[in-house]
């Protein structure tokens, strides 16, 4: 995840660069409308504090009603129901799976939602994605699958980069939103393009801890420091920005003490095996993440999945 926000922009993106403060219009913009959104995970609550700080009036749900606790300390209102969430004129949804979110909007559907927009932050399969916007639809409101690149440092400065998929106008509509929450928002196509996207952006971050934990074996009884060897590789070409910004959690955890991940091992499996679910229903041969699943399984198995992904690494390595 934190890979996925180094890709910088092109002609197609939203131009220069913005201010984390919002302008006085967009903060007016914010203030007009309510934002709600279904569930209160670390992503959820950083959206809710960064919309917040942004002018949002901002409302939230959560199917466990302590979980919402951090969102609420920082202006959120918490509803007890779905019902409730429902009169919101934007939802946010970002939950654990595809079953989830369907769960989710089955109830709002069941609500009322007509007329509103609808916006999938969570990571699916495209053709999960399509299924949800098609109840969506059904309940007469627009839908947007829109994940993210990026975890909660970005989320709260309004630094993620999300792939928005839908049409060019509930896009738009989603636009006073995401743009307060992302550095860039680009549309990559129809719904469930977004959630292509996402799987295309995280496979690498995924891939990569393997990699480097077998980089690292190559030093096996030469002496040098996991602190040097770190420092080179982050100084080359095989250090991409994930590294960078993770040297020193990464260091301690080849030192031996494995440390919390904030996109973590159980995340980077989930998003992996996605990504083999899309490939095998597509004929498309994934050998290198292929071979790569065993190694999660065998990390999750140690119970190693809140842990950052430096403690695959770590293994490989030993």
């Amino acid at each position: 995840m934190s890979m996925a926000c180094t890709i910088c922009g092109s002609a197609s993106a939203r131009g220069p660069a913005r201010p984390d403060r919002p302008s006085r219009t967009a903060a007016k913009r914010g203030q007009d409308m309510i934002t709600g959104i279904a569930g209160t995970g670390r992503m959820g609550t950083a959206f809710a504090h960064r919309l917040i700080e942004t002018g949002h009036s901002v409302r939230v749900w959560n199917r466990s009603p302590a979980g919402a606790g951090a969102a609420v300390a920082a202006g959120a209102e918490q509803v007890a129901d779905l019902a409730a969430l429902a009169r919101a004129d934007v939802i946010l949804i970002s939950l654990t799976d595809a079953a989830a979110v369907s769960a989710v909007v089955a109830g709002l559907a069941d609500a009322g939602i007509a007329g509103r927009l609808l916006i999938d932050m969570s990571t699916t399969l495209p053709a999960e994605a399509q299924a949800i916007a098609a109840q969506v639809a059904a309940a007469g409101a627009d839908f947007v699958d829109c994940p993210v690149g990026g975890t909660v440092a970005p989320a709260l400065k309004g630094q993620l980069l999300g792939m928005a998929g839908g049409s060019a106008a509930a896009v738009q509509r989603a636009r006073p939103v995401l743009d307060q929450l992302c550095r860039r928002v680009e549309h990559v196509g129809p719904v469930g393009s977004g959630a292509r996207m996402k799987l295309a952006v995280n496979l690498p971050l995924a891939l990569y801890w393997q990699t480097l934990g077998e980089a690292l074996a190559l030093l096996r009884g030469s002496g040098i420091a996991p602190q040097t060897a770190i420092s080179l590789i982050a100084d080359s070409s095989a250090g991409p920005t994930v590294l960078k910004n993770r040297a020193q959690v990464v260091i301690d955890t080849l030192n031996g003490t494995d440390q919390p991940g904030t996109f973590d091992i159980a995340g980077l499996d989930k998003d992996l095996q996605l990504a083999l679910s899309l490939a095998h229903a597509q004929g498309i041969d994934l050998p290198v993440a292929q071979a790569a699943a065993p190694r999660y399984a065998q990390a999750l198995a140690l119970g190693l999945g809140g842990f950052d992904g430096a403690s695959l690494s770590r293994r490989a390595a030993e």
